[in-house]
């Protein structure tokens, strides 16, 4: 089973075809849709997560190739419907801020038109492999193209990968959309390997469609429900309507690998139980679907809430009454201001029990803090997936090389 393929169980499609496009003081709002998707029956989740940890914590920037985090995760999957040519051919990309290149062909061909231009350069990226060590990757080249989504905004003359060759993707993605930072297309080209290649939230803004290289994002919690508007993504700038306080904001850690990525320093705490220290890096991730965080907080933090791991799902469980009575919020220390996730927001979500992978119980309570795999001081002591993401608004800052949060009305939901 590919990793792709596999990851791809729950989709929230970024619905851009028969939406309006609302442009806001130079910043463009897309909005998001909710598509309940198990195609496999199962959440095979905890593996796939664990890709992603080994590819962004594997990168090493004397290989040919750039090794950066998976783009999907069991849980979620985020896509876009963009035109590309002239004629515009619509191409369903997934959305990953974990990775800066954007490519297309994985499933629907490459159509070139009288806007097409062969640079000759060529492009390979790998994605990381998963748990049977099938590789997601593709291998192409380079091309310069317009890019149109709805609402008639264009991006012309943007550089795109070509895929002659892919694997480890779903039928219905058709590539990438990056949304990290440019220097990870470093590397990615075997004939210029310290060139890098402007990323799509670059071009807005070198093409004067935005004023700030800037990504709002905005989700709200998973539940069962039918699909719905979940979400959207703003380019160029934040939509106030949709976070409740002032936007705290932190630099970019200086500590690789996470400097790389949208990574951050925070302490972390349960309780009084002080888990990560003021020096811990980590990054920011929308395609990870737990809270990852190094083996010693780990085992700081199963100790503090009595969790037990279970063999089967590779989570932590608690009891009703630990639930009830004794989970304390984990809080977030990042530049000054705590973001605490309630207890509701540290367990997943219970009407999706049945979709875990193993002989989930329907009626346990499983924790989604997990444990990294390596201890603090690495450079990769946590990453913040989506659990985090969808209590708080998030903010991608390129321009000033930071990443801001805010609370929103579903921080203390209780949903799970």
């Amino acid at each position: 089973m590919s990793l792709a393929t596999s990851l791809s169980v729950l989709s929230l499609a970024l619905s851009i075809t028969g939406s309006p496009l609302e442009v806001r003081n130079s910043s463009i709002t897309l909005p998001l849709t909710r598509r309940l998707n198990f195609s496999n029956g199962t959440i095979n989740s905890l593996q796939h997560d664990k890709a992603r940890v080994a590819a962004l914590r594997g990168y090493n920037t004397h290989d040919r190739r750039a090794y950066i985090v998976p783009l999907t995760s069991s849980f979620l999957d985020y896509t876009v419907s963009v035109g590309i040519g002239s004629p515009p051919k619509t191409y369903n990309l997934v959305v990953d801020v974990g990775s800066s290149n954007t490519w297309v062909g994985a499933s629907i061909r490459y159509t070139k038109t009288g806007t097409s231009f062969d640079t000759g350069r060529r492009v390979e990226v790998n994605y990381g492999s998963d748990s049977i060590n099938t590789e997601s990757s593709f291998v192409g080249m380079i091309y310069r193209d317009t890019i149109t989504v709805t609402g008639g905004l264009t991006v012309t003359n943007f550089q795109i990968g070509v895929a002659s060759t892919s694997s480890g993707f779903d039928p219905f993605e058709d590539g990438i959309l990056g949304l990290g930072p440019e220097d990870l297309t470093r590397k990615t080209m075997p004939d210029d390997l310290d060139g890098t290649i402007p990323t799509f939230t670059d071009c807005l803004y070198d093409q004067g469609k935005i004023d700030q290289r800037v990504v709002g994002i905005f989700f709200q919690p998973v539940t069962m429900e039918p699909d719905s508007r979940s979400g959207e993504l703003t380019f160029g700038g934040i939509d106030y309507t949709k976070f409740m306080d002032d936007i705290a904001y932190t630099p970019i850690t200086a500590m690789p690998p996470s400097s790389r990525y949208w990574g951050i320093n925070q302490r972390i705490t349960y309780g009084a139980t002080t888990i990560l220290g003021a020096t811990a890096a980590g990054v920011v991730d929308t395609g990870s679907t737990y809270i990852w965080i190094a083996s010693d907080a780990y085992d700081k933090y199963k100790a503090a809430t009595g969790g037990t791991l279970d063999r089967q799902t590779g989570l932590l469980t608690i009891t009703s009454d630990q639930y009830n009575l004794a989970l304390q919020n984990l809080d977030f220390h990042i530049d000054g201001k705590i973001f605490s996730l309630t207890p509701n927001a540290q367990i997943w979500p219970r009407s999706l029990n049945l979709k875990l992978e193993g002989l989930a119980d329907p009626h346990a309570i499983y924790l989604i803090v997990t444990n990294i795999g390596k201890h603090s001081g690495a450079g990769l002591d946590f990453i913040i997936g989506y659990p985090f993401i969808q209590r708080f608004y998030t903010v991608l800052d390129g321009s000033r090389s930071r990443v801001g949060f805010a609370k929103t009305q579903f921080t203390d939901a209780t949903t799970n």
